[in-house]
């Protein structure tokens, strides 16, 4: 298979790398950027570069445009790379979505591997020795209680993805609470997951892994160990392959180990395997008695290229990313000349050492660098290779990992030391000049005792830091360039005049001038205090002067940088005795502005603190006030009065009646429509508010379940402003709010009353219409968020289609709401009609379109907040009705109708009943309601329509109820009194047999439980459609005495299953006296009490005991997990 172009999904080297490895085969690869990293040299390298939307790491972990983006270049294949999204299994799924190949493992083995809990299960499952840890993400709590349980350290690491990010050791338990909350940090900005989980942590282990490759065809090989035992805050330094020092029995067992188990997951593609080995004096796994020294533990494998793959390729001569591309595009390992028998000889050492743009305290702390790269040479010669991204000139970026190139020294030579002595030699040769660098740190180590004797473990560089962080005493094996600007004043930068606007264009222009080199410090003379500027920027101010008398904590300068000023002061009392600078002067970090002599110093006479009126307002917050105001209602009269005039309410009345006193917080309240080429912005401050539509924050019902679990997302279009239609910045700023509905599982209301989409904004050139985020965005709430819809009066087209997503649709008896306007019925050529003609309630509430009709806003509002209440929780206060009544509510004849509203009605908790969709499929009942405070979906027969038996309409109806209760994990009651499905012509010409069986789908595969209450008729498929198939599906399923039990209609078993005998009697009153006799003997046999004899019902029951049952059986189940995903895709809207 031959593929049409690699998408790259990263950058820097390993892109570079990547795009290497598919020129060498023929294939085109094509680069992504995110829009501040479009100088980074990966762009070049490969043969395209494409940009994707947004800044730093987040850029490059959004998978839905990096889908885009390589359909848009007519990529077939995808290549993550390491580190942003290599490991996440939802890539894979997309990837396999969009028919792009995925080169990397399975999404089965991202998903076991992502999760590290699930891999040492598996681990485990597989003979491999683990430390003693969690298999799942874990709380604070749980955190906790593990650190107590052992003995000694632990280590908190991330579930997803590795690296180092998201890692923590922690020795001391009051140390736990902000590790954690670091880890949980770093594993979300690095892999869009913050989850973590936490192991034993050896003091004393040294870091091997294997690298493994296998194919399609279940063939997995090896290519030997790593050492990567050389850490800084879990981050790997240096890594040598093979490890040196490494018993030739406890190799094979590490590598036999990491085989099988790779060949019992049937692994595909790149994976390296992780161990640790325990070199302390003991061992505390969970694979059984306490091994011997040295024996190993499984941490963890890590599903993708590692970025010490170089390593392995230089001892083995073998291309590993070339080959991890092969078996992605369906060769085998017999194809790549691989044989799993006869893995690839070893061949001398190798050593990659890591060069980052950063420097390392004494203390372990880390000094991130940055800056412009004046030089960069790389080593080169026999044996060495560089894999980076710099080039003279290249302005390096802090939003991203500090690594910018890695040194890769292979020596064919049987001793180790020789390779060391050839790196330390390749490090020397490294020109790298214009930002700090680790190449110091490295080359200390590497020429470390410990090191080249193979006497290193994890904590090693910890233990030595004071040494390894001394200046490099050797040579540098390069000419550093020429001081020929003298550089001792402290200037950062050309020196220009800092208050002249067209400075930078005049030293563009100007003739080219000698560099600066690096800046020689100043020394503090004897007796003094030096005042340092503790950033790079320009001097806006010297407060003091030479010989002024300061006193400690008085401001002495003040230093600009990026638009903010810092002040610095003095840290004693003194004099001030020299100035090194000037007001308008660029200087750089850590040079000294001042000298200052301790001294006592005159008091004040008095000290003048400004004191300010808290009440006072400053003019820019006054003009923030009058800007907020033209949003309010007090200062739109004439379009309060209009609206009111027709009956309506203004949009902050409702959501003031909505949410909770004073929780409301508005979004983006101070954009107006974008048609500015139409009129002035005065006019639209007044005009268009807010864009006409009004969103934010809030808690509903806090009083009842508390602030968490009240908060919600309230969208409310304002017809007053443009007829409530949909606008480029009122699209945009709903984006904005869906987006943290979905984020944050905020349960959103959305008022749609208007018109739809809105001519009239600004022309921005020709385009496409239909590339609004606004309904997709929306429609990915359905089934994450409880999503209620409210209307009153027009709603049409793009607000009819928020509206119709929703979960529930409550509309005023004067709304009217269609896909298409009067304007746009009439443009179509199809008639002329009012907007009251074209969607009136008459019929979209009976048509099943609006679930609950109410008189007006105000009772809209109430609905919906009860309606939301349901999803909120329980409530601690409620009444029961009297459940005597119930013995009564079914008649003894049992022909004989009744009110199965009456039923529902005093089971609940009193005025808890919600019905939904009352007028729709009226043959089914649904609703909601409390028993004792707890939520309920009820669905129940209606014997008022058809006798109970379940029509299209019905059926519709049923099963989109019972998918909304589970997918929010909401139980459900069924009542049932059911003769069967409906039968007939007539109603299988309304598509029955496909309607019907929507229930049967939807009841088979809830998980939220059931309760069945089988109150008179339990006859055929019917009853079994209102039970899921079964009366088995429930947590119970019990019966009134009234109940009666049969496969079909009597009657109609009768005149079948004794037909025969029937027609044998000649004369017709006999035959109708034994029909009658057969009839009575099945309807005896049908009685509840009767039919519970041969077992599928729990019990017979006290109607009077059926709240009871309810009750008793919710408090039975367990905890509702916390969900972070979906349960169901989406709500079905019908």
């Amino acid at each position: 298979m031959q593929s049409q172009g690699i998408l790259i999904a990263n950058r820097g080297e390993i892109s570079i790398r990547i795009a290497r490895a598919a020129a060498d085969m023929g294939i085109r690869s094509v680069a992504v950027y995110s829009s501040d990293d479009h100088t980074s040299l990966h762009t070049k390298i490969a043969n395209e570069a494409v940009l994707i939307p947004g800044t730093g790491a987040k850029a490059y972990l959004d998978i839905e445009q990096i889908i885009l983006a390589a359909q848009a270049a007519n990529c077939d294949a995808i290549h993550p790379g390491y580190g942003f999204l290599s490991e996440r299994a939802d890539l894979a799924v997309s990837c396999a979505a969009a028919g792009i190949t995925f080169i990397g493992p399975s999404e089965a083995h991202l998903k076991l591997f992502g999760d590290k809990g699930a891999a040492r299960r598996a681990a485990i499952d597989a003979g491999v020795p683990v430390l003693a840890g969690t298999d799942h993400a874990v709380t604070l709590e749980q955190l906790t209680e593990f650190f107590d349980t052992v003995n000694g350290s632990i280590m908190i690491k991330a579930v997803a993805g590795g690296g180092g990010r998201g890692t923590r050791i922690v020795h001391k338990r009051e140390d736990l609470e902000e590790a954690f909350e670091r880890c949980q940090s770093e594993a979300t900005a690095a892999f869009g997951l913050g989850d973590v989980y936490v192991e034993e942590f050896l003091l004393r282990a040294r870091h091997i892994e294997v690298q493994i490759l296998g194919d399609s065809m279940g063939n997995i090989i090896h290519f030997g160990e790593r050492e990567c035992s050389v850490q800084r805050r879990n981050q790997k330094v240096v890594e040598i392959a093979p490890a040196p020092n490494l018993s030739a029995s406890l190799r094979d067992k590490i590598i036999s180990a990491a085989v099988s188990f790779a060949q019992q997951q049937h692994y595909i593609s790149l994976g390296t395997f992780e161990f640790l080995v325990d070199d302390s004096g003991s061992n505390t796994g969970d694979s059984g008695d306490s091994p011997a020294v040295d024996q190993f533990v499984f941490i963890e494998a890590n599903a993708r290229l590692q970025v010490e793959h170089t390593v392995t390729e230089e001892v083995t001569g073998f291309d590993l990313v070339r080959g991890q591309i092969q078996i992605a595009l369906g060769s085998s390992l017999a194809e790549l000349g691989l044989d799993t028998k006869a893995p690839l000889s070893i061949s001398g050492f190798a050593i990659q050492a890591r060069v980052n743009l950063e420097t390392i305290n004494s203390d372990g702390t880390v000094m991130p660098g940055s800056g412009t790269l004046a030089r960069y040479e790389p080593p080169n010669g026999p044996g060495v290779r560089t894999d980076g991204f710099g080039y003279v000139g290249y302005n390096t970026n802090t939003a991203f990992d500090s690594l910018l190139a890695k040194v890769i020294v292979h020596e064919r030579s049987a001793q180790f030391k020789d390779a060391a002595r050839k790196t330390i030699r390749a490090l020397s040769e490294f020109r790298l000049e214009g930002v700090r660098n680790n190449i110091s740190f490295v080359k200390n180590i590497i020429s470390h005792r410990d090191f080249i004797e193979g006497a290193i473990h994890t904590r090693w560089v910890e233990e030595q830091i004071d040494q390894l962080t001394t200046d490099w005493q050797g040579p540098d094996l390069f000419v550093a360039s020429a001081p020929t600007v003298e550089a001792n004043d402290g200037f950062a930068g050309v020196r220009v005049n800092t208050n002249d606007p067209l400075a930078l264009f005049t030293h563009q222009n100007a003739p080219a001038q000698a560099t600066a080199n690096e800046p020689r410090n100043i020394d503090t003379p004897d007796g003094l205090h030096a005042v340092f500027s503790p950033i790079q920027g320009t001097i806006v101010s010297i407060e003091a002067g030479v010989g002024k008398q300061v006193r400690a904590g008085d401001a002495v300068v003040i230093v600009e940088a990026m638009k903010m000023e810092y002040v610095i002061v003095a840290e004693c009392n003194a004099v001030v005795r020299q100035v090194t600078m000037e007001v308008g002067h660029v200087v750089r970090e850590g040079h000294p502005i001042l000298f200052l002599e301790e001294a006592e110093v005159a008091e004040r006479d008095e000290i003048y603190k400004e004191q300010l009126d808290p009440s006072y307002i400053r003019p820019d917050l006054q003009e923030n006030f009058d800007r907020h105001a033209y949003t309010l209602d007090e200062q739109r009269p004439e379009a309060v009065a209009k609206r009111r005039a027709r009956g309506g309410r203004m949009a902050r009345e409702n959501i003031a009646e909505l949410v909770d006193q004073g929780s409301f917080k508005e979004y983006w309240p101070l954009v107006v429509a974008r048609q500015h080429q139409r009129h002035d912005m005065e006019t639209l401050r007044k005009r268009t508010p807010a864009d006409g539509l009004i969103g934010g924050t809030a808690t509903i019902n806090a009083d009842l379940f508390g602030d968490e679990a009240s908060s919600a997302m309230v969208v409310h279009y304002d017809y007053t402003v443009l007829a409530g239609t949909q606008g480029g910045r009122n699209h945009y700023k709903q984006d904005r709010l869906f987006e943290l509905a979905l984020r944050f599982r905020m349960p959103l209301v959305l008022f749609s009353e208007g018109g739809g989409g809105r001519p009239g904004d600004d022309d921005l050139g020709p385009g496409v219409s239909f590339d609004t985020h606004t309904f997709t965005q929306f429609a990915k709430l359905s089934g994450a968020v409880p999503m209620i819809g409210v209307n009153h009066g027009r709603c049409f087209a793009g607000n009819t289609v928020l509206l119709a997503c929703c979960d529930v649709i409550i509309a005023t008896k004067d709304s009217t709401i269609g896909m298409g306007g009067p304007a746009m019925i009439e443009g179509g050529g199809l008639g002329v009609y009012t907007p009251e003609e074209v969607g009136p309630m008459s019929f979209q509430v009976p048509n099943g379109v609006v679930d609950i009709l109410v008189d007006d806003e105000a009772e809209a509002v109430s609905v919906a907040k009860k309606y939301l209440s349901y999803f909120q929780g329980t409530i601690d206060r409620w009444e029961a009705s009297d459940q005597l009544s119930l013995r009564h509510v079914i008649p003894e004849n049992r022909l004989r109708l009744y009110d199965m509203r009456e039923v529902i009605e005093t089971l609940a908790d009193v005025d808890s009943v919600l019905e939904i969709r009352e007028k729709f499929g009226i043959g089914v009942i649904t609703a909601f309601i409390r028993i004792e405070g707890k939520p309920m979906g009820v669905i129940a027969n209606n014997p008022h329509h058809l006798s109970g038996a379940i029509d299209s309409d019905g059926a519709d109806k049923g099963a989109r109820f019972l998918k909304l209760c589970d997918a929010f994990d909401i139980p459900i009651l069924s009542l049932m009194d059911c003769p069967g499905l409906m039968v007939g012509p007539e109603v299988e010409a309304t598509a029955l047999v496909r309607h019907s069986a929507r229930m049967f789908n939807a009841g088979a595969n809830i998980t939220t439980p059931m309760f069945g209450v089988v109150v008179r008729k339990a006859y055929g498929l019917g009853i079994q459609a209102m039970c899921g198939g079964s009366s088995s599906l429930g947590l119970l399923t019990v019966a009134w005495p009234t109940a009666e039990f049969a496969a079909m209609n009597i009657e109609g078993s009768v005149k079948l299953g004794f037909r025969n005998e029937l027609m044998a009697i000649d004369d017709p009153e006999e035959r109708n006296r034994v029909f009658n006799d057969k009839v009575e003997e099945q309807y005896e046999r049908a009685k509840a009490v009767n039919a519970a004899v041969g077992g599928g019902l729990d019990d017979v029951i006290d109607p009077a005991e059926t709240r009871s049952w309810i009750a008793e059986g919710l408090k039975r189940l367990p905890p509702v997990p916390l969900r972070t995903d979906k349960k169901h895709a989406f709500i079905d809207t019908w």
